[in-house]
């Protein structure tokens, strides 16, 4: 028996609700719609662990939390997440200053819907607790996630995830209200990757922390994201893929690390389109000028981001309706292989406020 068949026009408007998609660049609560989330919340699974409410992360600006000139600059970039950096930017004899301006900066507000994180200090450092308890308790409810650096085991996760809890209370924050972004620096994190990616409920994202990854594995190379001469191949994507398959597997973001030639702007369009490619969901950037290439390697074309609609709706009208496990969209046949890596590009697109498909004709 043939497989039945629907056009790419006739299965655009199977939902009357792809429509009506509203999305507010500046809300808080940006998320993929309604409708869309009931598609991913089929009896398959879902994309992410905190599905209806999957915020985009395409770029994340680290900003020195030790410049009042830097911190003022980024709430007028087009970035996703805005990253208070306490860590390697800031000097040691810096850090009580970083820390305070952080919290100031925090509470003063301005930062119009965008993620914001602060990146802390390591666990093991002399800096971390007081990082942790200055944020929280010093400015409640304005961050979304700390950054932990240089994690090498889920112990560490696990130590800021009950000293977060601790905190939350104290600060009169709901349990569990500030996540955990783990940043993957070195051969010991990359090894231990998969337990960490399931150290803790907290846990939004894995990162990758390319410097010091490329020094500990001794790579020959002095560019941070850069590829080392003599090496015909990507020598990152070992350690790439075996954190997005982490991430995936645990219902985590993925981010890759910062590409430290700025005026290398072709250089970094293209390892920010090869990331992206993998599925990794964005990349830290360090300069204004490199916010506009890395928002657009990491957003879906308007013209994927339909076609992903379009399959979404035509398997839920052939699954509910017809009763079919397969359906003809077009020239290409859809199942639920298909749904499953549409809903990965719909949710990124409408997450990153993409418009709806146009009305059809009357």
């Amino acid at each position: 028996m043939s497989k039945p068949t629907i056009s790419i026009s006739e299965a655009l408007p199977v939902n009357k609700q792809f429509h009506a998609f509203k999305f507010d660049q500046n809300s808080k609560n940006r998320c993929f719609p309604d409708v869309l989330e009931r598609l991913v919340r089929g009896p398959f699974g879902t994309l992410l662990r905190m599905d209806s409410a999957y915020r985009p992360r395409r770029t994340c600006m680290s900003v020195p939390a030790s410049s009042e000139r830097f911190l003022a600059k980024a709430r007028e970039l087009a970035v996703d997440e805005v990253m208070l950096d306490l860590e390697d930017s800031v000097a040691p004899t810096a850090k009580d200053t970083a820390r305070d301006l952080a919290v100031g900066a925090l509470k003063a507000g301005g930062w119009d819907g965008r993620l914001v994180a602060v990146r802390i200090n390591g666990a093991s450092t002399p800096w971390a607790y007081k990082d942790v308890i200055a944020v929280v308790e010093g400015a409640p409810g304005t961050v979304d996630s700390l950054v932990l650096p240089k994690v090498t085991s889920p112990s560490a996760v696990s130590w800021l995830d009950v000293l977060l809890g601790q905190a939350e209370q104290v600060a009169g924050l709901p349990p569990g209200a500030i996540g955990i972004e783990a940043q993957i620096e070195d051969a010991a994190g990359l090894a231990a990757v998969e337990a960490i990616a399931a150290a803790s409920r907290r846990l939004v994202s894995l990162v990758f922390g390319p410097a010091d990854f490329m020094a500990s594995i001794g790579m020959r190379s002095l560019t941070v994201g850069g590829q080392p001469a003599g090496y015909d191949f990507d020598a990152h994507h070992y350690p790439l893929m075996r954190m997005l398959v982490a991430a995936r597997a645990n219902g985590l973001q993925a981010i890759d690390g910062p590409y430290a030639r700025i005026q290398d702007t072709e250089g970094l369009r293209k390892t920010s389109a090869g990331v992206a490619a993998l599925g990794y969901d964005g990349k830290w950037v360090l300069h204004p000028a490199q916010v506009p290439v890395v928002n657009e390697a990491f957003t879906p074309a308007v013209e994927e981001y339909w076609r992903a609609l379009a399959i979404l709706a035509a398997y839920d009208r052939a699954t509910s309706l017809d009763r079919r496990g397969a359906v003809m969209l077009g020239d290409e046949m859809i199942d639920e292989a298909s749904r499953k890596m549409a809903l990965v590009l719909a949710a990124k697109g409408a997450a990153a406020g993409l418009p709806g498909p146009p009305e059809p004709a009357a």
